[in-house]
């Protein structure tokens, strides 16, 4: 993966009027890993969403070098398609073959589930699906918004080894978890740092 970056410069974001968090900084080169930590409604989900392009930075710089894929609380799959088909949709809007797809799937170990309509899924299979969406993508950039909710112990190791090849291979990681994620001394950013006085 080359030319591969997230660089945030004096960020700040102002949500229904209120300002979430200001003046945050963060650089990730190829590898780089970066961890979001801090109370419910500090802004984690906020910053994210500001790194993915859905929402405009009140203040400072965003700067992306390379795709980004999000997985947040937001499915983004059809619920009435097959799981197959659901992921194959997005799999062909980002150039994904099939061979990639089939690997993502087999990552997060849901081939046995791929005729299952979405619909019918548990919390954790529908995680499970967010992130193999994300893995099927190709992006270099993985924003992951609490990615281990709804996850048993298994499916949070299979996220560690797919957290862990992403990285060796060059990609960068912003994750905001309150449970524990393998990622190896990743950059800590606790956000109620970044909280504006008049805001705390």
């Amino acid at each position: 993966m080359s030319r591969v970056a997230l660089r945030l410069s004096g960020v700040a974001c102002v949500r229904g009027g209120r300002l979430l968090f200001r003046g945050v900084d963060l650089a990730l080169e190829p590898g780089g890993c970066a961890l979001l930590k801090g109370p419910n409604g500090v802004g984690k989900s906020s910053l994210i969403r500001i790194c993915a392009g859905l929402l405009r930075a009140s203040a400072g710089t965003v700067d992306r070098h390379g795709r980004v894929a999000l997985a947040d609380e937001r499915l983004a799959l059809d619920m009435e398609q097959p799981l197959r088909h659901a992921l194959e949709f997005w799999a062909r809007l980002d150039g994904a073959g099939q061979r990639t797809l089939d690997g993502a799937m087999e990552a997060m170990a849901l081939e046995t589930l791929a005729e299952v309509p979405v619909r019918m899924l548990s919390t954790g299979q529908r995680k499970r699906a967010a992130l193999a969406r994300v893995l099927a993508s190709g992006a270099p950039i993985w924003l992951l918004d609490e990615p281990a909710n709804g996850l048993d112990d298994a499916a949070q190791l299979l996220l560690g080894d797919c957290v862990a090849e992403h990285l060796a291979r060059g990609g960068i990681v912003l994750a905001a978890s309150h449970q524990p994620i393998a990622l190896v001394t990743p950059v800590v950013l606790h956000m109620a740092d970044h909280v504006a006085e008049d805001a705390e």
